[in-house]
């Protein structure tokens, strides 16, 4: 467990140090950011002495290697717009986003683990044909068609449920407001929780149930049967335990593909999280922003990966984690 925790660290540091040369070099190609700092109306001397005192006239090389000094410090750059630490900026929008996603994973979680193994258990049914055509066209639709699909039906239709915003919040700590803790927050997270569960409650349903149909037909369920073992006890003790190690792993990655598929379902619900920032700042040209966003979700993945690698081997003992590792 050491001996992977120390690979899994330089392989992290690896990872980081690509992601910020790679966001560092885009920023270029987004537009100028003195744009929107000081507008047109500015005359072309002006605009070079502000690009001298933010150093956007130094060469790639020497801004790349300032910004990683400043970095290594945790000063991700500021915001143009903000005017404060692009860290500070993120901090205060990331809690929306997390909770955003925990919402959804717990619809994807509590819906697709019971209609995975059903459908796999009763393929021929008529519900599980069901639940499969729905599968099929859940992939096939963009979570910004759904979003906005959702919107209309239950929001300006029937009016369940509000369109924007996150309602009601309550302070938790430092940065974190959370919409669990009121009614007003959780009819404002409901609507946008499962329109970002939609793109991928399809794709774990059909996973679970294509593992379940194949560990059925292992030889070790086969005995179990044969001893006369009570069918639940075969299915979600013995079955379902196998079921889930590849749906770990894949889980792990989906749900840090989440946090960047956010983007979308932020900007139709207005919802104040990291994506709608993250889209806001490429209209302004906010070049620190964005790269410190690409950083942080950067990190995040990096972070997920990690615990779902060591999860996988808590629930398979027989992972060499070092080997994993390597």
């Amino acid at each position: 467990m050491l001996a992977y925790l120390v690979k899994r660290v330089f392989q992290a540091i690896a990872v980081m140090f690509v992601i910020s040369l790679v966001g560092f070099a885009i920023q270029d190609n987004l537009g100028d950011p003195l744009r929107e700092l000081v507008g047109q109306s500015v005359s072309e001397e002006v605009r070079q002495q502000l690009r001298d005192e933010l150093g956007l006239n130094d060469s790639f090389l020497q801004q790349y290697i300032r910004f990683l000094g400043n970095a290594l410090q945790g000063d991700l750059g500021t915001s143009y717009f903000f005017k404060e630490p692009a860290l500070d900026v993120i901090l205060k929008k990331l809690p929306a986003t997390l909770e955003l996603v925990a919402g959804a994973t717990l619809i994807i979680v509590g819906l697709s683990v019971p209609l995975g193994v059903y459908t796999a258990i009763r393929p021929n049914a008529i519900f599980s044909r069901i639940v499969m055509g729905v599968s099929i066209v859940g992939i096939s639709i963009p979570v910004f068609l759904t979003a906005i699909l959702m919107i209309y039906l239950f929001s300006v239709t029937y009016g369940w449920f509000p369109s924007y915003g996150r309602g009601d919040v309550v302070h938790v700590f430092g940065y974190w407001d959370t919409n669990f803790a009121t009614l007003d927050g959780w009819m404002h997270i409901i609507l946008p929780s499962i329109a970002l569960a939609s793109i991928m409650l399809p794709l774990f349903v059909r996973l679970i149930r294509a593992e379940m149909m194949e560990v059925l037909q292992s030889e070790y369920v086969k005995y179990a049967r044969a001893k006369g073992i009570r069918p639940w006890r075969i299915y979600f003790v013995h079955a379902l335990k196998n079921t889930l190690l590849p749906v770990i792993t894949v889980g792990g990655v989906q749900i840090g593909t989440m946090v960047a598929y956010t983007i979308l379902t932020e900007t139709v619900f207005q919802w104040p999280g990291m994506g709608f920032m993250f889209l806001e700042a490429v209209n302004r040209v906010d070049t620190p922003l964005i790269v410190a966003y690409l950083i942080v979700v950067g990190f995040i993945f990096v972070v997920t990966n990690t615990i779902v690698d060591l999860i996988y081997g808590l629930v398979n003992p027989t992972v060499n984690l070092a080997r994993m590792g390597a």
